[in-house]
């Protein structure tokens, strides 16, 4: 039966309900933090009227979502979240392809596919996709947005959510706002740091540190025909948007909505720490930016509060739980975990877990409503942030420590059977990054180029141990497209112009359909690695002692190659053990017997344990 006019004005009356109901809980403290920035009630106001428009936009199979998600808004907290991460156009040529991809992600267990960043870009000069030309537009070759609605749509039958990169800090120089503002617009040139003279740039620059010193070095660019000063943190083409700028704020907000409404679940805020810039300061993790996050969320739980914020900050876990904000006033849902993939390699080159131990420690003793965002690889490189006062009580000084890293990890120091490549490397001070897969880290290219059979065998284990030790910490287990299936580092971009200069395009390579296809070979590393990864998984998702609730704990064996990470829920206690040297270890546990390897499904003695190189147990006592 049709429905009439009267049923939809009705149905729309009870939606619209929703909205007003939602807003009434928080329209107190988002208007206080709005006006108390911005000082403009016409703005807040057009900013009201243009969420509700938004909120009766957005389609009915995404307001059930929401619903659903509000009455169990731990959904995410789940022990059997497990995400990947991929390039559009790598993995599977553009939108479309990826929908005809989605068993393969089933298959691997996957429920959240990371798209890198797909809006539409200048190419040559887009940072990997993070200087958007326009964000109401897909990148032509991988699709546009109804492609992209429909992808969500599939993922969403198949309970998989999409999370895409959401760049807040800046626009790329060809974007309309940075040419009418180029062109003369004072009202376009007010939404960025536009300046006619040097005398406030170099106030800045005062303060204000270099973020890539090699290959973009200093915080302004020339541009223009009058050769002004253009504030761009990053890259000369990404040009930092002014958020004492309502007009920004609000624009980027609709910007926001509109892909929350084709569908996004999670939004990767990128460089949030950024956005706020003050004269006389570093001009990173500014109060303002606080609130600016707060009002992201506020909006998001008006609107679209199935959709969650996961914050991309660099820094140690203990130094970025600012952008969680408060049980009061939460900010973001998730925050990255940059600096414990960086520990894990570095516990990798060195055989010592001491300091993975005490990161495993500092993150435990953290608010269990506190989720992570983990994992061994990622798009970007690997950067040595470590705890270097702690590495300094173990006779590991920094520079030395840092050019050992880079050493071992190209394969020229420290035994190493790694096969990476340096990344923005200063010259003055020999500090570098690392790029490359976790198998070729892993030491599975050398050994596959070698023809080494013992050694491939050793890898494999190396690269299965770590993504182990990853999935006993507390949060969301993210894996790099690929990793699944050890695929190796991709030289290719080096005969590439546009990448050629960039390392990072090293671990960023296509992924291989025809290595996937070895899976069913039972003898081929990839079906090793893909089986392998499989039974962790569903061991995570099987057993409650990796609820985020859970009691997380270290174990001290004096074994300082071998790390133990203990988890408790409801009586369920379980140990993950990893012997991070390649030579056999032998450690005695305090425990008395009764542990199940799950792994094996063997009974495991707790008296007394040897662990051959790079190997591990999960073990399991029931209370």
């Amino acid at each position: 039966m049709a429905l009439t006019r009267e049923d939809m004005s009705a149905g729309l009356s009870g939606q619209l309900e929703v909205f007003e109901n939602r807003m009434k809980l928080r329209q107190a403290e988002l208007k206080s933090l709005y006006t108390g920035l911005y000082q403009n009630s016409w703005m807040y106001a057009e900013l009201i009227g243009e969420m509700e428009k938004y909120y009766s936009e957005r389609d009915d199979r995404l307001k059930r979502s929401d619903a659903y998600r509000e009455s169990d808004p731990e959904w995410y907290r789940k022990n059997d979240m497990l995400g990947m991460m991929m390039y559009v156009d790598n993995f599977a040529g553009d939108l479309r392809g990826v929908r005809k991809k989605l068993s393969y992600i089933e298959d691997a267990g996957v429920n959240v596919i990371h798209l890198m960043p797909f809006l539409d870009v200048e190419k040559g000069r887009s940072d990997g996709g993070y200087a958007v030309r326009d964000f109401r537009k897909v990148r032509k070759d991988l699709g546009d947005m109804t492609d992209l609605s429909d992808l969500a749509t599939a993922c969403h039958k198949r309970d998989i959510c999409i999370l895409a990169d959401f760049a807040l800090n800046h626009t790329s120089d060809k974007h309309e706002w940075a040419q009418k503002a180029i062109a003369g617009n004072k009202e376009y040139a007010s939404r960025y740091f536009i300046y006619d003279t040097d005398e406030i740039p170099n106030r800045y620059d005062e303060t204000v540190p270099e973020v890539f010193p090699v290959t973009a070095p200093g915080n302004f660019t020339r541009a223009g025909e009058g050769n002004k000063y253009v504030l761009t943190t990053f890259h000369p083409y990404q040009w930092d948007l002014n958020y004492r700028n309502p007009r920004v704020f609000n624009e980027m907000v609709y910007n926001f909505l509109n892909l929350a409404n084709r569908g996004i679940d999670i939004f990767r805020l990128d460089a949030i720490p950024y956005i706020w810039k003050e004269l006389g300061t570093n001009c990173r993790n500014l109060p303002e930016v606080h609130d600016i996050v707060r009002m992201l969320r506020l909006i998001t739980e008006i609107v679209c509060p199935g959709v969650l914020l996961l914050g991309e900050v660099v820094m140690e876990p203990e130094k970025v739980v600012p952008y969680f904000g408060t049980v009061e006033r939460p900010e973001c849902h998730i925050l990255n975990n940059v600096t414990t993939m960086a520990t894990i390699w570095h516990t990798v080159a060195t055989r010592d877990a001491r300091l993975l131990r005490n990161q495993f420690d500092i993150v435990s003793a953290l608010p269990k409503e506190y989720v992570f965002l983990n994992y061994l690889r990622c798009h970007d490189d690997i950067g040595w942030g470590l705890d270097y006062a702690f590495l300094a009580g173990h006779e590991m000084e920094e520079n030395a420590h840092k050019k050992y890293l880079n050493n071992y990890f190209v394969g020229t120091e420290g035994y190493s059977n790694s096969r990476g490549e340096l990344y923005n490397e200063d010259p003055k001070t020999g500090d570098a990054r690392i790029c490359g897969t976790t198998a070729s880290l892993c030491g599975i290219e050398k050994a596959s180029m070698d023809g080494d059979k013992e050694g491939m065998a050793r890898a494999i284990n190396l690269d299965i141990m770590l993504h182990a030790c990853m999935l006993m910490l507390s949060g969301i287990p993210m894996l790099y497209s690929g990793d699944e299936i050890g695929q190796i580092n991709d030289y290719s971009y080096l005969s590439n112009p546009e990448k050629k200069d960039d390392a990072r395009y090293l671990h960023r390579g296509k992924f291989r359909w025809d290595l996937e296809k070895k899976r069913i070979n039972h003898k081929s590393k990839e079906y090793l690695i893909f089986k392998r990864l499989r039974e962790l998984e569903r061991i995570r998702a099987g057993h409650r002692a990796f609820l985020p609730d859970a009691k997380v704990w270290t174990v001290n064996t004096f074994e300082k190659s071998i790390l133990v990470v203990g988890r408790l829920l409801d009586g369920e206690k379980i140990y993950g053990v990893f012997n991070f040297s390649e030579h056999e270890k032998t450690i005695w546990p305090d425990e008395d017997e009764g542990f199940i390897d799950l792994v094996s499904g063997d009974m495991c003695p707790m008296q007394e344990l040897t662990l051959p190189g790079y190997t591990f147990f999960i073990l399991c006592k029931e209370g």
